[in-house]
C-alpha cells in the first residue's frame, strides 16, 4: 500500500490524502499541494501512513514542496484579496436583489479561482451575478449553494456547551444524526435542547451513542429488584459512563453497582432492555 499524509486546508475541512515522496512530514507542517480546484496551501494534520487508495475519493497526489516565507506573505495578501472579493460580491448580490445570503468565500492560494458559498430557500438564477463578479475580480468564479449545516461550519460559533462548534473545530464530514439517538440517551426530545445552532440535531448526539445503546441492551430496566445480603434493592438509575447501576432500598439508601457484578450475579435475568420512563 502506498503511503501517504493527510493535508485540510481550513480548520475542520475535509482531509485530502498526498503522497509526501521523501519529505519528512509531520502534523503541524504547512505545505504547498495541487487541490481539487488548482495549487492550494494546506497543513498537515496526520502522520504519513499507509492507506488504501479507496479512503481518499482523489487521485494520490505528490505534495508539491514544503511553505517558503514567500508563500506566507502570499497567503496574508490572499487573505486581503479575500475580504475584497467578498464585499464585492455582497454589493452585487445587493444590486441584482437576489435571495441569498452569503456565507463563506475560498480564495484559492494561487489566484486561479474564487469560490464563494451562500445559502438560500431555493434554486438561485445567479448567471448575470457571475458575469459581473468576474468582470470585477478578473478571475474564474465559482458560486456553490450549501445546506444550514455548512453554513454553521463556516460562519462558526459557541454551541450549548460553551465550547466551539464541532463542525467549524474538527469535524471534516457530517455524519447522519438521529431523534432515536436522543432517545437511547435519555435526553429531553425538546428540540431547543438538544439542536445546534444550524437548527438541526447536535452532531455530539452521535458521541456516544454506541456506548448508551450496549449498555441499555444488557442494563436491568428501571424498577427490577435484586436480593442481596438479605436486603431487597430496586433499580432506580444508572450511571451509563461509570457503566453502573443504581440500586435503592425502601428506607431511601442508595448504592451503585457495577453492571459487570449485576450480570455476573444474576445472569440472564438483567439481560433484557431496560424499560423507559
Amino acid at each position: 500500500m502506498p503511503k501517504a499524509v493527510g493535508v485540510t486546508f481550513r480548520p475542520g475541512g475535509k482531509i485530502y490524502y498526498f503522497d509526501p515522496q521523501d519529505l519528512a512530514l509531520v502534523p503541524g507542517d504547512e505545505v504547498i499541494v495541487p487541490g481539487p480546484r488548482g495549487v492550494e496551501y494546506g497543513r498537515v494534520v496526520t502522520a504519513i501512513k499507509e492507506i488504501n487508495l479507496s479512503e481518499s475519493d482523489e487521485p494520490l497526489r505528490k505534495v508539491l514542496r514544503r511553505a517558503t516565507t514567500l508563500d506566507r506573505e502570499q497567503l496574508k495578501e490572499n487573505a486581503y484579496k479575500e475580504e475584497e472579493a467578498y464585499r464585492v460580491c455582497r454589493r452585487l448580490i445587493q444590486k441584482h436583489g437576489l435571495p441569498m445570503k452569503l456565507v463563506g468565500i475560498d480564495y484559492v492560494f494561487d489566484g486561479s479561482c474564487v469560490v464563494f458559498y451562500f445559502t438560500a430557500e431555493g434554486r438561485v438564477d445567479f448567471r448575470e451575478l457571475v458575469k459581473d463578479l468576474a468582470s470585477k475580480l478578473k478571475m474564474r468564479i465559482d458560486l456553490r449553494q450549501v445546506g444550514v449545516r455548512d453554513e454553521a461550519k463556516m460562519v462558526g460559533g459557541l454551541g450549548p456547551c460553551g465550547r466551539d462548534l464541532c463542525c467549524s473545530l474538527f469535524l471534516s464530514d457530517f455524519e447522519p444524526v438521529s431523534i432515536k439517538m436522543a432517545k437511547e440517551q435519555d435526553l429531553p426530545l425538546n428540540p431547543s435542547k438538544i439542536s445546534g445552532i444550524c437548527g438541526r440535531l447536535m452532531c455530539c448526539l452521535k458521541y456516544e451513542f454506541e456506548v448508551y445503546e450496549k449498555f441499555n441492551e444488557i442494563a436491568p430496566p428501571l424498577g427490577e429488584e435484586f436480593e442481596i445480603d438479605g436486603d431487597k434493592w430496586k433499580v432506580v438509575g444508572y450511571d451509563v459512563p461509570k457503566e453502573s447501576v443504581i440500586l435503592e432500598l425502601e428506607s431511601g439508601k442508595r448504592i451503585e453497582k457495577p453492571i459487570e457484578e449485576i450480570l455476573r450475579r444474576y445472569g440472564h435475568k438483567a439481560r433484557k432492555a431496560r424499560k423507559r420512563k
